[in-house]
């Protein structure tokens, strides 16, 4: 947790299906310190993410919780939301529907995004392996990523030789990403 009365970036990090939160604080706390970011990681309520399930519910109204609570406890100068797998599909659905607040949204091997309407303009980092078995490529990212530029949002793309995975270089590389667009870093 960044210390001082700077401000901060406030980062969602959301898990995989079936996962624990911890993971996915872990993801970027090796850099947190270094760019100041405020990393909070809840749990869903059911073994995943409730847009995924089935429409906004319980994770939604526990988020809104947890940002208003941080950010009333601390100096938060932007939001970004980051998540991997079903966790980076509910972070581009997010990120979609709340521009207005992320400003940033990272997503690991997403396989979809739901947002039922869309405000403000998020800028996006999209990874994805060419080898994922579990969210193959070619139905997933290769027609996301394509979507969100056609929409004339601005989107960082990387294709990696590899699966279902989040390597240490794309972590690193996502949070110079996220250091990049908010003056911190």
């Amino acid at each position: 947790m960044p210390s001082g009365n700077r401000p901060c970036r406030l980062v969602l990090c959301l898990h995989g299906a079936g996962s624990a939160a911890a993971p996915a604080l872990d993801r970027l706390m090796p850099w947190a310190d270094r760019h100041r970011l405020l990393l909070v990681a809840p749990k869903s309520a059911a073994a995943s993410w409730d847009v995924i399930t089935g429409g906004f519910g319980p994770d939604v109204r526990t988020i809104d919780g947890l940002l208003t609570e941080l950010s009333a406890r601390h100096a938060v100068s932007s939001y970004a939301v980051t998540g991997f797998s079903d966790g980076a599909s509910y972070a581009l659905t997010l990120g979609l529907v709340n521009g207005d607040l992320f400003d940033a949204v990272v997503a690991w091997s997403p396989g979809f995004q739901a947002a039922p309407t869309r405000t403000g303009r998020p800028r996006f980092f999209v990874s994805h392996g060419t080898e994922d078995q579990v969210l193959p490529i070619a139905a997933t990212s290769r027609r996301l990523v394509p979507a969100l530029e056609d929409d004339g949002y601005d989107v960082t793309y990387v294709e990696y030789p590899g699966g279902h995975l989040v390597t240490e270089a794309l972590r690193q590389q996502a949070v110079e990403w996220l250091a990049s667009g908010n003056g911190q870093g």
